[in-house]
């Protein structure tokens, strides 16, 4: 894995991945969106959408654990805090050779920069909300949310998706 290269693409994701509009509906698109590949793919996961705090979609995957719904939680915080993908947090993170404890005094227990929760971005106004997913390694994760915001938005995954590691 190339960070730098990584890196840049999560930048190109959250430019191109933004909303002209976000509302309670669009939360019930999206995370139906999610739910719909995960079903397909007999993926255990669950998916988390909230705007301003409040939660507006959340679905647990026959095979899930309250602790994914944990992981959400602490990605989620990542996000709400830093406006940016949590990858894209934890990859900086390990890029510069730190942590979230060591960089912003963040507990773990609350915060986790770990892939699988992006911001919800409205094109002229930034980050509104978070859609989280957890269940899968935390790449997986990411992927599969950029995934589904690049069909509900009609953005070119290929053009979006991180490089394969094989």
């Amino acid at each position: 894995m190339n960070l730098d290269k990584d890196l840049e693409r999560i930048a190109l994701q959250e430019a191109r991945l933004q909303f002209r509009s976000f509302d309670a509906h669009s939360a019930w698109v999206l995370g139906s969106r999610l739910r719909a590949l995960a079903e397909q793919r007999n993926l255990a996961i669950t998916i988390e959408i909230q705007v301003n705090g409040n939660p507006l979609f959340l679905s647990a995957m026959p095979g899930t654990a309250p602790n994914n719904l944990d992981w959400a939680r602490r990605k989620k915080n990542v996000v709400t805090l830093m406006r940016r993908s949590s990858y894209a947090v934890g990859l900086q993170l390990q890029k510069d050779g730190t942590s979230l404890i060591e960089q912003a005094g963040l507990e773990l227990r609350d915060y986790a920069a770990h892939g699988g929760c992006f911001p919800i971005l409205l094109r002229g106004t930034g980050c509104i909300g978070t859609v989280a997913v957890s269940g899968l390694p935390q790449r997986d994760d990411h992927e599969l949310i950029v995934e589904a915001l690049a069909g509900m938005l009609e953005e070119r995954l290929e053009e979006l998706a991180l490089d394969n590691l094989a």
